[in-house]
């Protein structure tokens, strides 16, 4: 349990900020989108990299891998961790170490070099998603999390779409490594920042007693009849087992744009590689504010359908699903540039409403308690199944010259999503389920 349990008395001089629950977001939110920046600079670095230091595609793919299966199999510590330690001293943990890790690859010169600081970056980069899913826990009632988990999630896109021109302009002026070492500066700066300033809602000296009752009463109110179960149960029921292979459909397609975007736009759509670098950003910004909508849309839903919350997120899930995996099988179809990018665009919008209907799933299936845990656990089915897609891709690409395969084979996958959370994610664990 975390040590920060003693409540900031309440002070009739102290000052408070209205609603301060979404502007405390906003810290889960710039960490998504340093944590995207850096997992994302070794697609933008690729093309030195290949020609430089003579790693192919297949390399490229390989880097992708090792990063997603090492970030999956620490998602399982990462998760319990943030129940036990808080959302505070784990993000802390978590943004100067995968600041370090992205920093080490700078001084990167063989394959080698880069698996072992792509493997120190997936373990620290783990606790993100936990942490962000625990800070809505803490932060907001039942009904809102389901936008509030798009904000933060939409990091994932906004990091994505600012890192490729910013990184890009950066590598044609100061060098490949540069991206490396301008990224674990930022990211220092911001789990200090963050370790500062941040704090939980009954520790909080500006969160006024109005928005603390809402939040308390309705955390007592949703976690009635929700059972608190041991870590190793969890993995017993099929709720949770649906929760990951949906998402491992989810981050099938997810790793192949994240790896391998740019090379897809310079290699098959003829983009220069400072001309990638704005293309590239393209479809993260429009996902970034897809998926916020998205977010809104669940919310509106929830509320107006008379539905219970996992329901409705179910809902549109499925629907996400299928139209992103139709929009993902027709990108290599399309013959025209600026039609594809439209195209791309708004798949990924979908692929974020999935990502950020999941993330906002655990809320409604566990205890506000294993919340972190139950998002650790989701995430590292999806990150396992889906580290498989990056090294297929680069696989692919190498043998064929071509990445209409496995954008195919990706778009069939993501709708595949829709069948894991409607057949196996039904209902929250309760004291009836479990007995």
């Amino acid at each position: 349990m975390s040590t920060e349990t003693t409540p900031v008395r309440e002070s009739a001089a102290r000052r408070t900020i209205k609603n301060l629950r979404w502007w405390i977001l906003g810290w889960a939110l710039i960490a998504g989108i340093v944590n995207y920046m850096d997992r994302s600079a070794i697609s933008v670095a690729a093309p030195y990299l290949i020609d430089e230091l003579g790693l192919t595609r297949t390399d490229i793919g390989l880097l992708g891998t090792v990063f997603s299966w090492t970030y999956a199999f620490a998602q399982l510590p990462a998760g319990w961790l943030v129940d036990k330690l808080g959302a505070r001293r784990m993000y802390f943990l978590a943004i100067a170490g995968w600041s370090i890790a992205t920093g080490l690859m700078a001084i990167g010169s063989t394959l080698w070099h880069f698996i072992t600081f792509r493997f120190l970056l997936g373990v620290t980069e783990a606790p993100n998603g936990p942490a962000s899913a625990r800070l809505t826990a803490d932060w907001f009632p039942r009904h809102e999390r389901g936008q509030a988990t798009a904000i933060w999630d939409s990091g994932s896109k906004w990091g994505p779409a600012i890192a490729p021109p910013i990184l890009t302009g950066i590598m044609i002026t100061f060098g490949w490594q540069a991206i490396f070492v301008f990224l674990a500066v930022l990211g220092l700066v911001l789990a200090v920042a963050f370790f500062i300033f941040y704090r939980r809602p009954e520790l909080h000296p500006s969160i006024s007693q109005e928005e603390l009752d809402l939040i308390k009463s309705q955390e007592q109110a949703q976690d009635t009849g929700t059972a608190q179960v041991s870590w190793l149960s969890l993995f017993k029921h099929r709720q949770i087992w649906g929760m990951m292979a949906g998402f491992f459909c989810v981050i099938w397609i997810w790793n192949i744009f994240i790896v391998f975007l740019p090379l897809y736009l310079q290699e098959e759509r003829g983009a220069s590689i400072a001309g990638s670098g704005w293309l590239a950003a393209i479809p993260y910004l429009g996902a970034a504010i897809l998926g916020i909508t998205g977010g809104w849309v669940m919310t509106k839903y929830t509320k107006r359908s008379g539905l219970d919350a996992l329901t409705a997120k179910r809902h549109v899930m499925s629907v996400a699903a299928i139209v992103a995996g139709v929009l993902i099988c027709l990108i290599p179809l399309v013959a025209e540039l600026w039609l594809a990018m439209i195209v791309m665009t708004v798949a990924l919008g979908f692929v974020a409403t999935m990502q950020a209907a999941a993330w906002a799933m655990p809320g409604d299936v566990v205890h506000t308690k294993q919340v972190a845990s139950v998002g650790a656990i989701q995430n590292f089915g999806g990150y396992f199944g889906g580290a498989f897609a990056p090294l297929l891709t680069g696989i692919i690409a190498d043998a064929t010259g071509s990445y209409a395969p496995s954008f195919i084979i990706g778009g069939i996958i993501a709708a595949l999503a829709a069948v894991a959370y409607t057949v196996l994610v039904r209902k929250p664990l309760n004291q009836q389920a479990l007995a």
